[in-house]
């Protein structure tokens, strides 16, 4: 950069990334620097990228199934639910209720454990340690109990074309209803040392503020947008599954900084435990997988969009066939890359120890954005 004379240069740059532990992945963000404020940012994606899209068209519709746990593995059954779901669209394949409700909740108990990471790893950004802690232990016996199932901890696929391949039994269910019992029990201690706790509130109120314009510009979804006061969410705006039979709400914030986020995160669990709840109350008797379901699915030639509201927003797949035994094309919306773009205004003239807050309150997973 050409400067004039006697004019110096007071901005400096700042690497980000991509290898801080409160990057959460393989993120870079590139702070330019007036100071200890952040005069412009630019984040850098794509250290990740493993072509996920490209290799639904070479492999059937079977084989790519387990490469949706690895776009965000995080909340890896609402991925598997999705590409199920417009897979069993596209062949007009009808999903037994029994199957769509042990979905429901297997989906729900991830949600919570991504929620639960989420909460851990964050505090643990800002600077406190018990907090993780206390997340997960509790996490732990949700992974236990997804584990017994599904035979996974982590990146899971669990669900298939029809149903799911495995029911739930009594085990199970006792299993389940003891952890809702365990993690109302909580939200007291979480309260306590977090919520109300006067040196989290001073880092995360007014700051990061998000518009709803500047949500609805960057396509922001998930409790991004709800913290924002905005009450979009797809299990209610756009019903799939059997969640039209549940009742629950949809936490909102007001201010749509940084503790709005969170507190809408925290409430979001809550609401997913009444999720849970109502659904082992009403579980239907019947099959879990639809009758002659082909091993080698061949669907007509079409294309479908379906979405789901994972944990971070809404997660689309816009699903292309020529009549093949492999897709044509698959395209995936995935809710972080529109959560990422917004970043760059919310880290405009702030402070980079604020900026650290701000990018762990969006809750991003890196591979979900390069996939």
């Amino acid at each position: 950069m050409m400067l004039e004379k006697g004019i110096e240069e007071k901005t400096f740059y700042l690497n980000l990334g991509p290898q801080h532990p409160a990057t959460h992945g393989v993120l870079r963000v590139v702070l330019e620097m007036d100071g200890e404020f952040i005069a412009n940012s630019e984040p850098i994606i794509g250290y990740g990228h493993r072509a996920h899209e490209k290799m639904a068209e070479l492999r059937t519709y079977q084989q790519y199934l387990p490469n949706m746990g690895r776009v965000d593995y995080l909340h890896a059954l609402a991925y598997n639910q999705c590409y199920c779901m417009a897979v069993e669209k596209l062949t007009g394949i009808q999903v037994p209720e029994r199957a769509e409700f042990i979905r429901v909740i297997t989906s729900e108990l991830n949600r919570i454990s991504s929620h639960l990471l989420w909460f851990g790893a964050y505090l643990l950004d800002l600077g406190a340690f018990t907090p993780f802690l206390y997340c997960f232990d509790d996490r732990e016996h949700i992974l236990d109990l997804l584990d017994r199932i599904t035979g996974s901890r982590l990146t899971y696929c669990f669900y298939r074309f029809g149903g799911v391949p495995v029911d739930v039994d009594e085990e199970f269910i006792a299993g389940t209803r003891a952890f809702i019992s365990r993690l109302r029990s909580r939200w007291n201690d979480y309260d306590t040392l977090v919520t109300k706790n006067v040196i989290f509130i001073n880092r995360t109120r007014d700051v990061g503020i998000m518009t709803p314009e500047q949500a609805l510009k960057y396509g922001v979804t998930g409790p991004n947008l709800r913290g924002s006061g905005i009450p979009y969410d797809i299990r209610k705006s756009e019903p799939f599954s059997v969640y039209p039979l549940f009742d629950f709400e949809i936490p909102l914030g007001e201010r749509g900084d940084v503790l709005d986020r969170y507190v809408v995160r925290l409430q979001e669990m809550e609401q997913s435990l009444r999720i849970i709840e109502q659904a082992l109350d009403k579980l239907p008797e019947g099959p879990i997988m639809a009758e002659k379901v082909p091993k080698r699915l061949k669907p007509p030639e079409g294309e479908v969009y379906t979405a789901v509201e994972t944990a971070r927003g809404e997660f689309g797949i816009y699903l292309v066939s020529k009549g093949d035994v492999k897709p044509y094309r698959l395209k995936l919306r995935v809710p972080c890359f529109s959560n990422l773009s917004v970043m760059p205004e919310l880290f405009q003239d702030v402070m980079v120890a604020d900026a650290v807050a701000i990018l762990g309150s969006l809750d991003l997973v890196i591979p979900d954005i390069d996939r």
